[in-house]
């Protein structure tokens, strides 16, 4: 069996005979939410189990939960407050609704999404459930507030500095776990390794070589002593990935707003081919676009919305609309179906955010609704969509 087909029969087990039986499209009716959000009928028992990758055939470790949380809102991201008692909602209903895979950063509200991830994990047996964070930005305790807080809203009073040697990566990763109040990562993302960091512009070229003879090197040691299973790359953009794979041995990749139904020829003809020539996989960030397939006026990390994104977005939605599903199920769908993806870690602010994200994972999806996207040119001929025999 291939690695491909072992992951569908993996998904195919997780999320039951229902995902993917024959029942008709007419069965998938649809409402508006009392939010932005459609939300689909025709689900599935929302406790039934989640879907798994099978890989203990497989040379490298991948997570065994292919859905995860994001742990950007929990820092609250996009400059939006929430208190703790909010974000600790939210994650007892991912892990109730059975969510086991947990990314966060010490980035995230400058230490604010892993402390409070913390308020969740730490109670629980660590062997249950994956937990990723990342390295590349030491924060130091500060009086003054920094000065450019990014996405943050009321960020914990921390500074930061980059710093990709050796010794800097050894202490991030002990850092978040004092903070998560954990015993161990199971994955290190080497974090914002890019261009588009607009921290580095095109000095990113120099951290990434700080981080060729320090943070990889040791992030190898780290796997080698049994301290982490895996390591590789968090980042916005896939330049370091193409860097690394000749000078590296990266597990696992996080790439964030580089696969969507909406944008993802790049990772299909790219980044996904040299990635499967290594056993390289991918944890998928940001699919549904930092929420504009949800109904957020913002695309990615930006209030500006590119106009072709509207209109592709519009195009796809009017589609879904006629098979009876919503925009948001078909991109979660989507950007899980590849055989590359081990994960997707769609955010969520709220318990119902949560609640929504798992519904439209265990939609039946029309393979009809896939072909009249591909004829239509709305997404690549050669994507993946989960209905292939």
């Amino acid at each position: 069996m291939t690695r491909r087909n072992l992951l569908q029969a993996g998904a195919a087990l997780g999320v039951g005979s229902v995902v993917r039986s024959t029942a008709s499209a007419q069965a998938l009716k649809f409402q508006m939410s009392s939010g932005d959000v459609m939300k689909t009928k025709g689900l599935v028992d929302i406790a039934e189990k989640l879907p798994i990758n099978e890989t203990s055939g497989d040379k490298r470790y991948r997570p065994k939960f292919r859905m995860g949380l994001g742990g950007l809102a929990a820092g609250n991201g996009f400059n939006t407050v929430s208190n703790d008692e909010e974000i600790l909602g939210m994650l007892n209903k991912a892990w109730d609704s059975g969510i086991r895979y947990f990314d966060t950063a010490p980035f995230y509200g400058l230490s604010l999404s892993e402390r409070r991830y913390g308020d969740l994990l730490r109670n629980k047996k660590r062997e249950d459930y994956v937990l990723s964070s990342k390295v590349g930005r030491i924060l130091t305790p500060s009086s003054e507030p920094l000065e450019k807080k990014w996405h943050w809203a009321n960020p914990s009073p921390f500074h930061y500095k980059y710093d990709y040697t050796a010794a800097g990566t050894r202490r991030s990763v002990e850092d978040s776990l004092h903070r998560i109040g954990v015993s161990s990562l199971d994955i290190v993302f080497i974090h914002d390794l890019s261009p588009q960091n607009s921290d580095m512009g095109e000095d990113w070229t120099k951290y990434f070589d700080q981080a060729v003879k320090g943070a990889m090197p040791e992030l190898t040691k780290m796997r080698e002593e049994g301290m982490i299973k895996a390591w590789g790359f968090g980042i916005n953009t896939p330049h370091a990935i193409y860097k690394a794979v000749d000078v590296a041995d990266p597990d696992i990749c996080l790439l964030a707003l580089q696969y969507s139904i909406l944008d993802h020829q790049q990772a299909l003809e790219k980044t996904f081919p040299l990635l499967d020539e290594r056993d390289i996989s991918v944890v998928v960030g940001a699919p549904l676009n930092g929420g504009f397939l949800a109904g957020r006026d913002r695309f990615n990390y930006s209030s500006k919305i590119p106009q072709p994104m509207r209109k592709k977005f519009t195009a796809i939605d009017s589609i879904a609309k006629k098979h009876g599903i919503d925009i948001k199920t078909a991109a979660l769908q989507f950007a899980e179906a590849p055989s590359t993806v081990a994960a997707i870690v769609p955010g969520a602010r709220t318990a119902q955010q949560v609640e929504e994200n798992i519904a439209s994972m265990k939609v039946q999806i029309p393979a009809d609704f896939w072909r009249e996207l591909k004829a239509a040119n709305l997404i690549a001929e050669e994507a993946p969509t989960g209905t292939e025999s």
